[in-house]
């Protein structure tokens, strides 16, 4: 299934020319998005030999001003942008609303942070404690105390951008690395409005640079942020990537892992394929699993054995289950004056005033006060048909007043939620391809349609004619996949431990959201990051 008409993409750079294993490795990690990314360039410092395995390529850093060029056509997606492959990435979905995968996946090294909007929040306290605080799901192994020394570490080595000016978020132990974007023009408008309402706005702590930070320049303001950052001053996961290599891991690109070849307590090495059609074995002491919240649980099911006939790892029966990913809700308006908005590519103001009064009825949600509302002059001069002073009048008439509010909403681990291998599409290895079951659930609609209630209130306040909403009854997922390998203490109902190591599996660990036993309703790498950094260190300890 595809989510994109078939696209002309560019040549690929040709990254590694030699795509035979490495002898002697201490560890082999699977992926090279941000947390496998994160994991090689902790344990290549700690001096151990590392070889990552990345299914897509390795993107030249020199390309990215044409794909930005590419985004701001017609019709370029992320799939166009950053070479979506159709049969590569073959899926299948079902279930109470169709899931469009496809829609932000990336294969490739950097993996979905090369095109990420960049937003990095540490859950709330509460969101570690969801069965004994809201009644609902089931508790984290760890609290947020035991995370907040790997959430600094994280804000340190991705580089964050904010400021101690949210009320509701969870305790700091030391301030951002560096100082938050300032508001924008229309973060004044929604902030005038909000105080009419008493609704609290603070700024957003953004994975990109405020001011030249970790030998990367200061945002540039090209505001094409999702999909591309020409500038390179967002951090995408190709900083850690070279920064292993510099520390002597080998980075292995187009070499998808097919299986993993195991006994009943140890993987012995990944089976992969290279592009000239041969296959390798990578082995390794450690393995480590980076490949996300639907490819990693996958990866598990195509290396059933007779130790594990339902897939590795899986004496519990639940690798593939509770798949789980944010909704968004979304109101649009116009006004009668300028709002500047797409002067800005990112968010710089949320709210996460009613964050924390999440129930059993209705879960947390936080509000975004959109910088990039309605078309873009490029967009209306591409899609228009006209010229000259009608073009002129025509962008004038519909650039610049626009206004949005959105929210990310939580979804609880569902049973009927899960990642399964499709039993009719493959992918171009002819093995079954993911397939995505996918379930909303009462309380995340209540949710819904509370935040568009609040999401009224502030656009009326600012005297907006609403355009257009996105609800209960007209949702999307905003492409976070968590769940899938939960994260636990008993064997039975869990796939990993509180160190991320498998429960059947002496030398197999998961760097992943598929570990989170409830997603929250925050945007998640800053958490994965903070537990891809927990990982190494157990790994590390373990060789």
């Amino acid at each position: 299934m595809s989510d994109w008409p078939p696209a002309e993409t560019a040549e690929p750079t040709p990254g590694t020319s030699d795509r035979t294993p490495v002898t002697d490795a201490d560890v082999c990690v699977v992926g090279a998005g941000p947390a496998g990314a994160l994991v090689a360039d902790r344990l290549a410092a700690a001096g151990k030999e590392v070889v990552v395995l990345e299914a897509g390529p390795r993107f030249d850093p020199a390309d990215r001003r044409a794909r930005q060029e590419r985004f701001l056509r017609p019709s370029a997606g992320r799939q166009a942008v950053w070479d979506g492959d159709p049969e590569r990435d073959a899926y299948g979905a079902s279930g109470e609303a169709h899931y469009p995968l496809n829609r932000a996946r990336v294969k490739g090294v950097g993996g979905t942070t090369l095109h990420w909007q960049g937003m990095v929040m540490r859950l709330h306290e509460d969101d570690f404690a969801s069965r004994s605080t809201r009644g609902v799901g089931v508790d984290w192994p760890l609290d947020y105390e035991a995370l907040q020394p790997y959430y600094a570490a994280a804000e340190r080595e991705l580089g964050v951008a904010g400021a101690s000016d949210n009320p509701h978020a969870p305790p700091r132990e030391e301030p951002h690395p560096m100082p938050a974007f300032p508001p924008s023009y229309s973060d004044s408008l929604f902030a005038e409005a909000c105080e009419a309402l008493e609704v609290d706005t603070h700024s957003v702590p953004n994975a990109r640079n405020s001011e030249r930070y970790d030998d990367r320049s200061a945002c540039v303001g090209y505001g094409t942020c999702q999909p591309v950052c020409p500038s390179g001053a967002k951090y995408d996961a190709t900083v850690h990537i070279e920064r292993a290599e510099e520390r002597g891991a080998t980075v292995i690109d187009r070499a998808p892992v097919q299986r993993l070849d195991h006994d009943a307590d140890r993987i012995s090495a990944a089976v992969y394929a290279t592009p000239d059609g041969g296959t390798h074995r990578q082995e390794a002491d450690a393995f480590v699993l980076a490949a996300g919240g639907v490819e990693t649980p996958r990866l598990l099911l195509l290396s059933d054995s007779p130790h594990y006939p339902d897939g590795l790892a899986n004496s519990s029966g639940r690798v593939g289950q509770f798949f789980m990913d944010h909704l968004f809700a979304g109101t649009w308006g116009v006004l009668d004056e300028p709002t500047r908005q797409h002067h800005v590519g990112f968010l710089t103001s949320e709210s996460h005033q009613f964050y924390d009064d999440a129930d059993d009825e209705v879960g947390p949600f936080k509000l975004e006060f959109f910088n990039y509302a309605g078309p873009t002059p490029v967009g209306l001069a591409f899609t228009g048909d006209d010229w000259g002073d009608d073009l002129l009048e025509h962008i004038r008439g519909e650039y610049g007043r626009h206004v949005a509010v959105g929210a990310l909403v939580e979804t609880l681990p569902r049973a009927d939620s899960y990642v399964a291998l499709d039993p009719e599409r493959t992918d171009d290895h002819g093995n079954p391809a993911p397939h995505v079951h996918w379930s909303v659930g009462e309380r995340a609609r209540n949710t819904l349609a509370r935040a568009n209630e609040v999401q009224e209130a502030i656009l009326e306040e600012l005297g907006a004619e609403i355009t257009y909403q996105e609800g209960p009854d007209r949702t999307i997922p905003a492409n976070h996949h968590m769940g899938t390998t939960r994260m636990g203490t008993d064997p039975a109902e869990s796939v990993v431990g509180p160190d991320l190591r498998t429960h059947d599996l002496d030398n197999c660990w998961i760097a992943s959201s598929s570990v989170f036993p409830t997603g929250g309703a925050l945007n998640p790498t800053l958490t994965i990051a903070a537990l891809a950094i927990k990982c190494a260190d157990h790994v590390e300890a373990s060789l």
